[in-house]
Order: C-alpha cells, then structure tokens, then sequence
C-alpha cells in the first residue's frame, strides 16, 4: 500500500493509503516518485472541474522519479534509472506523435469524450489515468515515454521537464515573437514566470509581465521582465502596454491565464454552481454553456498588436465562449493554442538544464513541502499565500 494525494469533493483533498500500482501491460514501468509538482491546472480539479472526477481519483502530472520495476517488454530502462515523466501519455509512434503532435497522440486519444492524449491525473475528460501526486506511479510506453536523466543535480533541475518547461517553451515558440521583438506575458504564475525567462532567453527585446499578485509581480521583476500591476491599470492595461510599444501594442502575447482570470463575477458565480450540481447536469453546464473567463484572453486580443500573434498556453473548459471575431479578424491576430507537446521540446530544453542554469530553475520553487501537506499545500495556492508560486511535493 502506498500513500496518495486524491481528491473527493471541490476544495477537498485527502492524503490517503490506496494501493500500489502494478505492472498491467509488459511495456509498462513503475517509477518511485521522488518530486511532484502542483500546477496551476490542478487547481480547475480542486475549484472547478468536479464533475469529471470520482472521490479517490490520485492527482498529479509533474512527477519524477527512480524506476522501480520495468515490464518484460522494456529494453532502454532498468530499475535505479532516474526519470521524468512527461504529464501527456503519448506513445512516440503514431502519426501524431511523428508530427510533433504529442498531445494528440492516436493511440491514447479519449475518443469516447471527443478529447486528445490521455493525462496523468486529470480527470474523465482526460482518461482518469491515476496521477504522480503518490509515492508510486505506473506508466505506460516505458521505451518511449519516460525521459531519463543523470543521477546527481537535485530533483528542481530535471522535474520541470514533466511540464512546466515544455509548456512554457511551447507557449513561446507558438508566440511567434520576432528576434528584438516585444511580448506580453498574461499571468504570472509558474508557467508565464517561466515564459517570461524563456522569451528572454530567445532573444526577445520586450517582455512585459501582468498580474495583480504582489509575490509574482516582483519575482518577475527581478527577472528583468517590465511588470504591470492589474490591479493598478484594470481597463487601461492596453493603452499602458501601447505606450510601452509606439502605439501598437506587443508583437506578441502569451495567456498564461486560462479560465481562472479574475473578473466575470457571472461566470465566477457560476464556476461555483458547476461544483456542487449533480455530476451529468453539471458537466452540460461547463460543456454547452461556455462559462470560461475571458477576462485575459479578451485582454490579449487588445494589447496585441495588429498582425501579431496570440499564445494561449492556459487551460480554458468551455465549449460555448462567445469570441469577437470581428476584432480578431479586423485586427488579422494570428492564434495558436493547446496542450504542450512535451516530447518535442525535450531536446531543445535539455542543454539548458546545466550548472549555469540559464533558466533558473535550481531555485525556481517557492515551497518544497511533504506529500502528507498536500491539502494545506492546495489550499494556500489556491488563495495565493505566502508568496507561493511553484510547489514541490516530495512522498
């Protein structure tokens, strides 16, 4: 038996004994889980997305770990291996998978929710694949999944790989941003951070970060990126990013948001209702009636500049949101979106991951807790206390 963290209701969960996972396929491999992540996205699971969850689901997609057992199909790995687990379940073969379409992979697409490669621990929609929030995970595809690493540098250098680097890496090449070229950052929780560096990194002339979390805004700051407290500007967040840009607004922005964007007291009020309806009425509810903030996605298409490009990397749920398609197609806004297709950016990422640490990611938590505080650690982020912004929870 080995402790989980699982969720059973909204804004409930529980550190609980479940039992071990087993090999179940001869590819498959089990991995003793040494890291793992919270994410932004996790926080839909715990606020959000309950009815496509069952109280005792295992949550997580950020782990890393020590292989512990390997099936009898399994050449390339051998228990004592230390790996990253990419959060898409993809089997690095199909047609999908060759395009650099991980994310989308054939084989483990959900079909019978219309939905792309199966999740670690995310919910129906997604497969309900038990996550790495656990001491021990089974995983699929063990020759082609799994991304080993050297024994050696801390947990913090490689546990990114699982998702925050390639989402951000991704959210920064769909972006588009011309070299010198400027780029706004919408959201500045783990993964816009990371953008912002990113971009940086590649070479862009122009980063501004926006958010109203005081902690986020200075951390960025430190970063070298330009940083706009919403808080301050609200409505007027376009003409100061137009300012900052001759008038045109940034060549490119990133929505590193999602549906938890502040604002829309409607929808907020009815992301609650979708929580505590019965799960068939409230899954209708989040699919056909499209209650998604737009908030940060409407601010994108007003502080883009005409013929530059938008970067959706956060998580929107909706089927229905109503979009200005008159300004986006006056306004000639190139859009690019979706989930990170983490094996495709594993190689241009991987070099970076040295001593020098070009990225920061050796100190890039803010807090490295026990799994056992894993509610408190939720709910604290959930709130945006105590200034955390990325948290390791270590089994």
């Amino acid at each position: 038996m080995m402790r989980a963290l699982t969720w059973q209701g909204k804004r409930d969960v529980r550190v609980e004994t479940v039992p071990d996972p087993r090999i179940e396929d001869p590819t498959d491999i089990i991995v003793r889980i040494t890291s793992t992540g919270i994410c932004g996205s996790d926080l839909h699971l715990y606020e959000v997305l309950g009815p496509y969850l069952d109280p005792g689901d295992i949550l997580g997609h950020e782990p890393m770990g020590i292989v512990e057992a390997v099936g009898p199909q399994v050449t390339s790995l051998a228990p004592g291996d230390r790996v990253v687990i990419p959060f898409n379940i993809s089997c690095g073969h199909c047609y999908m998978c060759d395009q650099g379409l991980h994310s989308q992979c054939e084989t483990t697409q959900v079909r019978e929710r219309g939905m792309g490669a199966a999740l670690f621990g995310y919910t129906k929609l997604y497969g309900q694949v038990p996550g790495g929030q656990a001491e021990l995970l089974r995983v699929p595809f063990g020759d082609s999944l799994p991304i080993k690493v050297p024994h050696g540098p801390a947990d913090d250098r490689f546990v990114y790989l699982s998702d925050v680097l390639p989402t951000a890496w991704q959210a920064v090449e769909y972006a588009a941003i011309p070299p010198g070229g400027s780029v706004t950052v919408l959201g500045l929780g783990p993964i816009g951070a990371m953008a912002a560096r990113i971009a940086r990194h590649r070479g862009a002339g122009l980063v501004v970060g926006v958010d109203l979390v005081p902690d986020r805004l200075s951390r960025a700051a430190a970063d070298g990126v330009l940083c706009l407290d919403l808080r301050r500007h609200g409505k007027e967040l376009g003409d100061a990013i137009r300012d900052l840009t001759d008038g045109r607004g940034t060549d490119a922005v990133i929505d590193a948001v999602g549906m938890e964007a502040h604002g829309a007291p409607v929808a907020k009020a009815a992301h609650g209702a979708v929580g505590v309806l019965p799960d068939a009425l409230g899954e209708r509810l989040m699919e056909t009636v499209g209650l998604d903030r737009l908030a940060a996605f409407r601010a994108a298409i007003d502080v883009v500049r005409r013929g530059g490009t938008i970067s959706v990397s956060g998580v929107y749920g909706g089927a229905a949101d109503p979009l200005p398609m008159l300004t986006m197609f006056d306004k000639q806004i190139q859009l690019r979106m979706g989930q990170a297709n983490v094996k495709r950016w594993v190689d241009d990422i991987l070099p970076l991951l040295t001593d020098e640490d070009p990225l920061g990611v050796d100190d890039f938590a803010t807090h490295r807790l026990p799994l056992e505080e894993g509610p408190h650690a939720y709910k604290t982020f959930q709130d945006k206390r105590d200034g955390m912004i990325k948290t390791l929870l270590v089994p």
